[in-house]
């Protein structure tokens, strides 16, 4: 090992080449809810984990310092709504700062009450609803391990995902070697 090769290697990485690092994953996108109706807050987020099948757990990672991580706490409860392909424009929209919530975000999103008392949507490709099971600092962001107690999944539906910053949709195998 060369003594830049050390150096580089104690430094480490900066957040961009991390950031564009971990951009090269695909993860898929979701809309993380707690509440409904006038209390329903909304994000983006493609930090959805399965833990555990028995008991069956998930993991979500949210801004330490942001709205969602106090609001989950308190409630002790989330849903996690993975987004289908055609469901893009939604992705876009509750990733801004100025996003809907309350009523116009039920409406927008068409949502439902869920059996914990979070928003769900009923065309996307699949949701989870958990209670909290536990939180675990990392860093400037909190895990948030959720108990799932009830789920549903639309088997027509493909995923949208993320990838090196652009959104896409799965090619079926046929089509992915042409």
């Amino acid at each position: 090992m060369t003594a830049a090769t050390a150096g580089a290697l104690l430094a480490g990485p900066d957040a961009a080449a991390f950031r564009a690092a971990m951009g090269r994953f695909p993860t898929g996108v979701t809309l993380l809810t707690q509440g409904s109706g006038e209390d329903a807050l909304v994000m983006t987020l493609n930090s959805l984990v399965s833990v555990s099948l028995d008991p069956m757990l998930v993991l979500v990672s949210v801004k330490a310092d942001g709205r969602m991580r106090p609001r989950i706490a308190r409630a002790g409860s989330f849903a996690v709504n993975v987004l289908a392909g055609s469901q893009r424009d939604l992705a876009q929209e509750f990733c801004r700062p100025d996003r809907p919530k309350g009523r116009a975000a039920m409406l927008r999103l068409a949502a439902e009450e869920g059996v914990t008392g979070n928003a769900v949507l009923p065309r996307a490709e699949t949701y989870v609803e958990c209670v909290l099971d536990s939180e675990h600092q990392a860093g400037d962001h909190v895990l948030l391990i959720g108990r799932v107690v009830a789920l549903s999944t639309r088997p027509d539906a493909d995923p949208l995902l993320f990838h090196q910053g652009r959104f896409g949709r799965l090619l079926p195998v046929a089509e992915a070697g042409a």
